[in-house]
């Protein structure tokens, strides 16, 4: 497992998705999917995105 930071390179909004894939070994696409998904269905909040998107460091 690589470490969690949002590349500079390949990101569509903050790179959290990105990140989240790259640390775990998925494809990226799957990661965007299921976020997607989980935001629509699930009910997951925005905010949570947002949090990550605060909480996960930007690559130098």
């Amino acid at each position: 497992m690589n470490e969690l930071v949002r590349p500079l390179r390949g990101r569509w909004i903050a790179g959290v998705c990105l990140a989240l894939s790259h640390r775990f070994g998925m494809s990226v696409s799957t990661v965007r999917a299921l976020t997607i998904v989980a935001m629509v269905l699930l009910g997951l909040p925005l905010w949570a995105y947002v949090i990550l998107w605060i909480v996960i460091p930007s690559e130098r």
